[in-house]
């Protein structure tokens, strides 16, 4: 009885009939004849419910629900997760279906609603956008069964717990690699960029296509088959690549739903992927204060595993950059000349100046490219039109900002050390394109 009362519960349609009996039994008094009208349908009403009740409680019929979802979900990506469902009652059932989802997500209005017919299976399919990395906990799932009679309600409740982990963004990794690695890159804005054979370890004979070397035409082969014909040459492979991730307070700074750190995670990733299927080695290195996470090079199977085990853990620290450890550090832990990416965010050129002498001499042993963040929301402010002069304070100020950050651009590339000044949302295409670029003018 107790499990009765739990289960059980009342739709509005109840109360609305209820409502209108009421109101019938209330006209009765002043037409006394409408006493027996009211009470037929009064009778009428309690036996369907009795009936509606019957059919949802006491018959055997059940409804079988699975949530499927993947064990690794995609940071900042949309996920989907599917439920499928079941019904094993012999008449039609409405269902509203309450998933109890991990409360990082913040969804407090999930509700669905679904008919099924007898013997019936169907698929509920909805997305899902993890903003922080870290283990999700999905619940119950919570279904409240109707008939069409829709006076009654059971509530069923499916045990469905299921962990999974939010890793940095496999998706966009994915998507990556085969932009890079496909005829149609360039036009996803990826520049493919092709070896020109700085090593002079020859590969094969191909083609002519528009953007190889014409230095390399291969005019004993081009006079045989009577079409330009080039010499394509093997890419030096087995350089070391290190993505270093400044962990610092500065990271914090949210854009698009996600922080800094995260979207500097998600494009390492992103990149180390990139760098391993070109047949170099890659590596990972974390800072703030100190030194912390510590992945070296390596160009094994299992490496893109570990990198991303180990981005999964990494954490904001709200403490200052330490660039003086960081360059002990990459000497101790880099072995040989390398390229680094060291993504960070300065956001004045006082920042920059404070550090840039460690800058040069982390450059003078290894290729130093500095990645750091464009403002998006500052360039908002920039474009907005101003009304009052307060609305004219913040454009100067935003515009001031923005110039301040071409001039570390400028500053950078003046001491002989690359930049690139991105949007976070065009973080993973531009790292990739300037890793491309590098390669191809046999810089490492």
């Amino acid at each position: 009885m107790i499990t009765f009362f739990r289960q059980f519960y009342l739709r509005k349609h109840f109360f609305l009939y209820w409502s209108l009996l009421i109101i019938l039994y209330c006209v009765a008094f002043a037409f006394p004849w409408l006493v027996y009208v009211a009470n037929v349908c009064l009778v009428s009403f309690l036996g369907i419910f009795l009936l509606d009740i019957f059919v949802l409680f006491l018959s055997k019929s059940k409804i079988e629900a699975k949530r499927i979802v993947v064990s690794q979900l995609s940071l900042g990506d949309e996920n989907i997760v599917r439920i499928q469902i079941t019904s094993k009652y012999k008449l039609p059932v409405s269902l509203r279906i309450i998933d109890e989802l991990p409360y990082q997500l913040q969804i407090r209005d999930f509700e669905y609603f679904m008919s099924l017919n007898p013997g019936e299976t169907k698929e509920l399919q909805y997305k899902i956008k993890p903003k922080f990395r870290g283990a999700y906990e999905f619940d119950n799932i919570n279904i409240y069964i109707s008939s069409v009679l829709k006076l009654a309600e059971k509530r069923l409740k499916v045990p469905a717990y299921e962990l999974v982990k939010v890793y940095p963004s496999i998706l966009q990794m994915k998507k990556y690699e085969l932009q890079v690695f496909s005829k149609t890159a360039i036009f996803q804005g990826i520049k493919k960029v092709r070896r020109i054979g700085n090593n002079n370890e020859f590969e094969q004979i191909k083609n002519y296509v528009q953007g190889d070397d014409i230095r390399t035409i291969n005019w004993k082969a081009t006079s045989r088959k009577g079409e330009l014909m080039v010499n394509q040459y093997q890419e030096e492979r087995s350089q070391q690549v290190y993505c270093i991730i400044d962990k610092s307070r500065s990271m914090k700074m949210p854009f698009e739903g996600l922080t800094l750190l995260d979207h500097a995670i998600n494009s390492a990733l992103v990149l180390s992927n990139i760098i391993l299927r070109k047949g170099d080695k890659a590596g990972v290195i974390t800072f703030s204060d100190k030194i912390g996470a510590q992945v070296p090079a390596e160009s094994t199977s299992s490496q893109l595993r570990r990198i991303m085990d180990t981005l999964y853990n990494q954490k904001t620290k709200f403490m200052e950059s330490n660039y003086e450890k960081l360059y002990y550090g990459t000497r101790s832990v880099i072995k040989g000349r390398s390229m680094i990416l060291l993504f960070t965010n300065f956001e004045s050129m006082y920042a920059l100046k404070r550090n840039i002498n460690l800058l040069r001499r982390i450059n003078q042993n290894h290729l130093l490219v500095v990645v750091f963040f464009e403002n998006t929301e500052l360039a908002k402010v920039k474009e907005m039109e101003t009304k009052n002069v307060k609305d004219v304070y913040f454009k100067t100020m935003a515009r001031k900002f923005s110039i301040e950050k071409e001039q570390i651009a400028f500053e950078l590339r003046k001491y002989g050390i690359q930049s690139i000044l991105t949007k976070p949302e065009e973080l993973s295409v531009n790292t990739i394109n300037k890793y491309l670029e590098i390669k191809s003018r046999g810089m490492i």
